[in-house]
């Protein structure tokens, strides 16, 4: 990794950053809180903060499920070359490079603005070759884990209990009463032989949507319609957006809440993918996912913030509240702006 750094330091100095940000780069494409993590290897100040705030741009693996259910389910199955090159292959690649190409713009932006300054001399010690020990990189392990555990872990346990508070609550007693009685007759009616088990589980997919309907999260995706129907997003879209808040994956999840087929959905899940094609804006026909919707929620959240557990590390790393709110802020109207683009100049072509 040292012998990386030194060989990619010409190249990152182009763009403003140091031979030593490579690393943390590339492990952010796994995950962007190791990458913030691994920053600390970079003395210069200016250097490490530009790295640390574009280290999220990188498409980590909690970005593929998006991008796996919606490729799946709107890009069409096109295939070059015996099978060998798939447009869907190359969507999801388009959202890498999405992701690199955005943070390289950033890092030059930040350079030349807030964070002006001289690029700093390239000094570093090429170590020998060795082979780890099992003994080292087992108590290493257990450092940075145990580490994040306790500089990051209790903030973002808050985060995910306040989601799923404003997922579930207020109750509608009226609306549980009536759900609890139904489902008894059918509970009823199952053991009579008059009904099928799946009526009770369709029964309870559809209360389970209905609550997230009148949770304050459910209310909260209504309200902000006006705001992302630009982007040719409904209120189910603009809901799991703000419930993926503690981690992006969870989108897939909601999703199948919403469209009634229960939460162990998945991005492989064939009647989520069947949902999201039947969908339709409320009181009309037209269908809500179309391709330019598909590649505008996949562009936001190529771009977006969407990670409590980053903003957490952000903070944490750079000991200032302001830098992860300003994360947040500039990722979040960059990837609207770039949803926004997305989706209008699609539907005119």
């Amino acid at each position: 990794m040292a012998r990386a750094a030194f060989l990619m330091d010409r190249v990152m100095a182009r763009v403003g950053l140091n031979g030593k940000a490579f690393i943390p780069l590339l492990s952010s494409f796994a995950c962007a809180i190791p990458g913030i993590m691994a920053t600390r290897t970079i003395e210069n100040r200016r250097d490490r903060l530009i790295t640390i705030l574009v280290a999220p741009l990188m498409s980590c693996s909690a970005r593929l499920p998006v991008y796996f259910l919606l490729t799946s389910a709107f890009i069409p199955d096109t295939t070059w070359l015996g099978g060998t090159i798939g447009l869907r292959g190359l969507t999801v690649l388009a959202m890498y490079l999405l992701g690199t190409f955005a943070a390289v713009a950033v890092a030059l932006l930040l350079r030349r603005t807030l964070l002006k300054g001289e690029n700093a001399p390239f000094l570093m010690e090429l170590p020998p070759f060795k082979f780890p020990g099992a003994r080292i990189v087992l108590s290493r392990m257990w450092e940075r884990g145990s580490e994040f555990v306790r500089r990051a872990g209790t903030l973002i346990l808050a985060v995910t209990i306040l989601v799923w508070a404003a997922a579930s609550f207020p109750v509608d007693r009226a609306a549980e009463s009536a759900y609890e009685t139904r489902r008894a007759e059918v509970e009823a009616e199952i053991e009579q032989g008059s009904a099928e088990p799946e009526t009770l589980e369709r029964l309870d997919q559809d209360r389970q949507a209905e609550r997230m309907r009148e949770s304050a999260l459910g209310r909260a995706g209504i309200a902000i319609e006006p705001i992302v129907r630009p982007l040719g997003w409904d209120w189910r879209i603009g809901c799991a957006a703000i419930a993926s808040f503690p981690a992006r994956e969870v989108v897939v999840g909601t999703l199948g809440v919403l469209y009634r087929l229960g939460s162990e959905t998945d991005e492989e899940s064939e009647p989520l993918r069947d949902a999201l094609r039947r969908a339709t804006w409320d009181g009309t026909d037209r269908p809500v996912y179309t391709i330019p919707t598909a590649l505008s929620l996949m562009v936001f959240f190529a771009l977006c913030a969407q990670c409590s557990s980053t903003l957490v590390v952000i903070r944490r790393e750079t000991g200032q509240t302001r830098w992860a709110v300003f994360a947040f802020v500039y990722m979040t109207a960059l990837a609207y702006v770039a949803a926004l683009a997305t989706y209008q100049i699609g539907s005119l072509l």
